[in-house]
């Protein structure tokens, strides 16, 4: 395993360091078509030479079948690959190298400034292989209008953003200026952009969409029965909403009082930051009061505004761990905010669906016990590997778990916040049956927004960032209510105490769940 991170590490020295592994913060990597078609050559070797090891305990034994079910998804995924299709496969290395570092402080800050020049100066070269990689057969223009608008923050981002994250001036201005070539590359690349003409797909189509839900996140079954999975459940929530409903308003239209409860959310972009970070405060409490959880030694939940680069791709809030190959257990909740050329409606629909009758739910699943309380308490299981790989499928499995987790609990404490509670769920519901729908040839783009403004409660605006994504990212989507159902089914074998489940599953990783299932019963 660790001669495998290391050459794993080495072909993707952004997501090493982003991890905490020391040597690989001074670049960005080899992105030309010759590194990415050796790795894809390298990973069969590995996948060759993994397969026929013996595992001298059941831990090594599911580490190695970790690594071996990442390996496989990446194969299977060649066949469909993002450096020819999609430019973030360039620009989100560009600006997480940049961003990251400056947020985790994990070096000293002369340190972290000569690492950033350092990849400064690689950018106009990687921008210049992406120019080379995108293939205008294979690339879809709505993944490059979605890398378009990334694109375009790039200038202000590298030569005024990340040079305000330095504290000591000189050093700032010294930064700044070293960032003004990558911003022409950015400019160039802007304008590459947006003459560049492409006539690909972003279906991924349902035979490697099921290879990947077998393979990857070893669930057993394949897009249509997921699909089917995502209907049973939109049908049973629905029915739980609409009892939920009529607490709040007295009719069974939830979604009208979905409405009714969004008229109700903070005034400004920075009310909604801090009613956020009162928020996680009280689901922190919560769940200590009620010993749920053990609470990693030193670990913090910041409430922040989010990166000024992912905003215009992500219209939710986020959250970024702490480096779980450092000692650092400081995560950031990312607070969504929109882009700077929003209008004053944009900004308010944004509002709207950030209400403070969702927050507690949002909370709860960005914070405590969510993503920040399971990422810093992985961080301390002592397997590297499983430090390095874990799938959303448990990860966001697990976050929405607990948020019916906190329900059966008390947490939801208002007929509206219960309301809310029960909507979030339904939405990763229709999320499984559109991203299913649309890489399966299903539905339309058209079709999609529709269904999930009005099968969910989201705005016309929301559902369109969510559908944009769902095509950028085929597989993510469905991982949220598929995983916390797979859980729930984990949970009700387990004969220990809560506090004692939640503590060795989320303990075990972000492993794929049936290989979850064998770590809880170890």
């Amino acid at each position: 395993m660790d001669e495998f991170l290391k050459w794993y590490f080495t072909g993707r020295p952004v997501v090493a360091s982003y991890l905490g592994a020391d040597g690989y913060d001074h670049t960005l990597g080899d992105f030309t078509a010759a590194a990415f078609t050796a790795r894809e050559r390298e990973e069969v070797r590995w996948l060759e030479r993994l397969s026929t090891l013996e595992a001298p305990t059941p831990d090594d034994a599911i580490d190695r079948d970790l690594v071996l079910s990442q390996l496989r998804g990446s194969i299977a995924l060649a066949s469909w690959p993002d450096w020819k299709r999609d430019p973030s496969a360039y620009l989100s290395p560009i600006f997480t190298s940049m961003f990251t570092p400056f947020q985790q402080r994990l070096k000293p800050e002369p340190e972290l400034v000569a690492a950033a020049i350092s990849r400064l100066a690689e950018v106009p070269g990687v921008l210049t292989a992406c120019r080379t990689n995108l293939d205008p057969g294979l690339a879809a223009p709505l993944l490059v209008q979605r890398g378009l608008g990334q694109a375009r923050t790039g200038r202000n981002f590298l030569t005024r953003t990340v040079p305000a994250m330095v504290r000591d001036p000189e050093l700032a201005a010294k930064l700044a200026a070293a960032a003004e070539p990558a911003a022409v590359a950015f400019d160039d690349f802007v304008a590459f952009l947006e003459g560049f003409e492409c006539g690909g797909t972003w279906r991924m189509g349902e035979r490697l969409y099921s290879t990947l839900l077998r393979e990857r996140e070893m669930l057993g079954y394949d897009a249509a029965e997921l699909h089917r999975k995502g209907r049973a459940a939109w049908d049973a929530l629905d029915a739980e909403l609409r009892e939920a409903a009529l607490r709040v308003n007295g009719s069974p239209d939830w979604r009208a009082a979905m409405e009714t409860v969004m008229d109700d959310h903070p005034p400004t972009l920075a009310a909604m930051r801090e009613e956020y970070e009162a928020e996680t405060r009280r689901a922190r409490d919560f769940v200590m009061e009620r010993d749920l959880v053990t609470f990693p030694e030193g670990e913090e939940c910041l409430v922040l505004p989010s990166a000024e680069y992912s905003r215009p791709i992500l219209a939710v809030a986020h959250y970024l761990a702490p480096p779980p190959l450092t000692s650092s257990r400081t995560g950031v909740f990312f607070v969504p905010y929109t882009p700077d050329d929003f209008t004053e409606e944009q900004v308010r629909q944004r509002l709207r669906t950030n209400a403070r009758a969702q927050m507690p739910s949002i909370a709860v699943h960005e914070a405590y016990p969510g993503h920040h309380w399971h990422l810093s308490h992985m961080a301390g299981n002592g397997r590297k590997v499983r430090n390095v790989f874990r799938t959303p499928y448990f990860t966001e499995g697990w976050a929405l778990y607990v948020e019916k987790m906190l329900r059966e609990q008390g947490y939801f404490d208002t007929p509206a916040t219960e309301l809310c509670h029960l909507d979030f769920r339904i939405f990763r519901a229709a999320r499984i049956i559109v991203d299913t729908a649309l890489h399966c040839e299903d539905m339309t783009v058209e079709q999609a927004e529709t269904f999930m403004a009005t099968k969910a409660s989201l705005s016309p605006g929301t559902a369109k960032g969510e559908v944009s994504r769902y095509c950028a990212w085929p597989t993510q989507a469905p991982s949220y209510l598929t995983g916390a159902i797979e859980i729930d089914r984990i949970r009700e074998s387990y004969e220990g105490s809560l506090k004692s489940f939640h503590d060795k599953l989320a303990g075990s990783g972000g492993l794929p769940l049936g290989l979850a299932e064998q770590a809880v019963r170890l």
